[in-house]
């Protein structure tokens, strides 16, 4: 089956030359129009002072379901997600683009189940991350540095690939050419420092505010291009005939090159282990980020996470719509073409807009993608700040740090995590963002074990639990480092290997993972045996069930009051205020 496109489709699609001037206006006008929002945001539920962790970077636990529902969406829906997902589809098919689908789709069950707990008994102990969590169940400062660690490098790269997205805007609205790297990228710079004043003034605030423009604005360019582009293209039997004849011809010319195919219209048999082990992992990962748990924690109940586990799916039907667009793009001659020359295809679906939409509309799509950055690249900075903050600054270099130098140095750090992600993609390949970020799903999930199964149970060993971090660290890094590129010769060139006695391939985070948590259960049996100590509890079994009405919380919050003291434990019982 061929698609149905015309020849004037197909002219369009082919010039990706100059700059398309409404498109820019329309882009800068959205562009502003947020950044405002973003400056005023702090007068938005304004707070007293916003000299503490809790005001600055979790906007006072005061965000109901709404606010909460716009924050984690526009967190976790990145705008690189709305350029890489369609992207994969479009350049090798299902396996690699439409397993995030059903990944958004199982994460929800999975964070209603533990989520709560974590909002409860962090709101009870005053904990701003989950490496705060787990030094408060298990006194363990080696245990919560590997949690900090861990979520502050593993969002590094993340944030580097929001600024990519912006980029593919910038690329496709015909900004970014010459060799002058500060006349190319200065769009970059602009967005980048108005980005850095906005959330170093406002905190979590600021992507809250603009997470509704977002939001909106992504949900609008969605419907529309899914309603207007298959009539445009000849259908979707079209599209899906387009999308199967490219997959069988780049799997041919793989074979024929000597290499194995990768692309897939549907996965077939051999495809299964990493499809669902691509979704699962994912699933179980994405909640361990700092700046998932970040955005649950500055709701105002714990019943706000629990409604937003069961609406979010609402991101996950349009999330699925966007993936189809990948395919559109292939019947509609779509030809991602950077001003380098180069085929990208990471530019498809700004190209597709720009093909075959108004230029105002494509204005707007493009707002969407760069707005989209801006959301989530200032959540990750704050959470990434965060953990510094207080998992690093206070617990390592200055433990009598008061809330205010807290947070201070959480907005000095939330600067240099963006400028280095600013530095990141100005000056490397930006394939090794995405390899970098593939390493980083790898890491993180092997937090997991140590945040989620100890919202349960203390029968976990703090060293078992190290032990099996640490080796699942290592084991992920070594099989990822010795997955290749076959077309680049680069190592780091996937996520997936062959699982050990399977030989299927699947995600090297689960098979890193069920490593970590087999070493964990044998090492906790063994030493919970020997009756070696499991550190202080600082937590009750109240704390994982505690709300934001209760009258213990309430008395706990206001002896934390103040800004300028150190934390305590005024009226010394145990376990019900941060004892640090």
């Amino acid at each position: 089956m061929t698609p149905h496109v015309t020849v004037s489709q197909v002219s369009a699609a082919a010039d990706t030359g100059g700059i398309n001037g409404v498109a820019l206006a329309v882009l800068i006008a959205l562009f502003g129009l947020v950044t405002i929002a973003g400056f005023m945001a702090s007068r938005f539920m304004r707070a007293d002072s916003m000299e503490s962790l809790d005001e600055w970077g979790l906007g006072g636990r005061k965000f109901g379901t709404w606010i909460t529902w716009f924050l984690l969406g526009g967190d976790l829906y990145t705008a690189y997600t709305f350029v890489a997902v369609p992207a994969a589809m479009f350049a090798t098919g299902a396996v690699a683009g439409f397993f995030a689908v059903p990944y958004t789709i199982i994460l929800y069950p999975i964070i209603f189940i533990f989520m709560a707990r974590l909002w409860s008994v962090s709101h009870r102990h005053g904990y701003v991350t989950t490496a705060d969590f787990v030094r408060g169940r298990y006194d363990d400062r080696g245990l919560s540095l590997a949690v900090a660690i861990t979520g502050f490098v593993a969002t590094m790269p993340y944030i580097a690939l929001q600024l990519v997205g912006i980029q593919a805007v910038l690329e496709v609205a015909g900004l970014g050419g010459g060799d002058n790297i500060i006349a190319k990228d200065a769009p970059l710079f602009i967005a980048f420092a108005l980005l850095a004043a906005y959330t170093y003034s406002s905190g979590l605030r600021a992507p809250a505010v603009i997470a509704f423009v977002k939001d909106i604005l992504i949900y609008l360019v969605i419907i529309v291009a899914v309603i207007y582009l298959p009539g445009q293209v000849g259908g979707w039997e079209a599209i899906f005939g387009a999308a199967e004849d490219k997959m069988d011809a780049n799997n041919a010319a793989a074979i024929e090159a000597g290499l194995p195919p990768t692309s897939s219209f549907v996965p077939g048999s051999g495809a299964f282990w990493a499809y669902a082990t691509l979704a699962l992992g994912s699933a179980m990962a994405l909640f361990m980020y700092p700046h998932s748990v970040t955005a649950s924690l500055s709701s105002n109940a714990r019943n706000t996470v629990r409604r937003n586990a069961a609406i979010l799916p609402a991101y996950s039907f349009v999330l699925g719509l966007l993936a189809l667009l990948g395919w559109v793009a292939i019947a509609a001659g779509t030809q991602p073409i950077g001003l380098d020359g180069e085929a990208n295809a990471q530019l498809v679906i700004p190209q597709l807009f720009e093909d075959m939409f108004p230029s105002w509309f494509a204005g707007v799509a493009f707002a969407a993608i760069a707005i989209g950055a801006l959301v989530p690249a200032a959540i990750m900075s704050i959470a990434a700040a965060n953990t510094f903050s207080r998992n690093i600054y206070k617990e390592w270099l200055k433990k009598d740090a008061t809330p205010a130098q807290e947070a201070k140095v959480s907005k000095l750090m939330s600067l240099l995590v963006k400028a280095f992600a600013l530095v990141f993609v100005l000056t490397l390949d930006k394939q090794n963002a995405i390899n970098f970020q593939l390493l980083g799903g790898i890491w993180i999930l092997q937090t997991f074990p140590a945040v989620v199964f100890s919202l349960f149970t203390r029968w976990f060993h703090r060293y078992g639990l190290l032990v099996g971090w640490a080796v699942g660290m290592l084991y992920g890094t070594i099989e990822a480092y010795q997955v290749v590129n076959p077309v680049t010769g680069k190592h780091f060139g996937g996520s997936l290997a062959l699982i050990p006695g399977m030989e299927r391939m699947g995600y090297i985070a689960v098979t890193a993972f069920a490593i970590n948590v087999v070493l964990a259960i044998a090492i906790s049996a063994l030493l919970n045996a020997m009756k070696v100590s499991n550190g202080a509890d600082e937590t009750i079994a109240f704390d994982y069930f505690a709300d934001a009405d209760d009258p213990r919380v309430q008395k706990d919050l206001a002896e934390h009051g103040s800004h300028e003291s150190a934390y305590g434990d005024p009226d010394d019982i145990p376990g019900n205020a941060p004892a640090r």
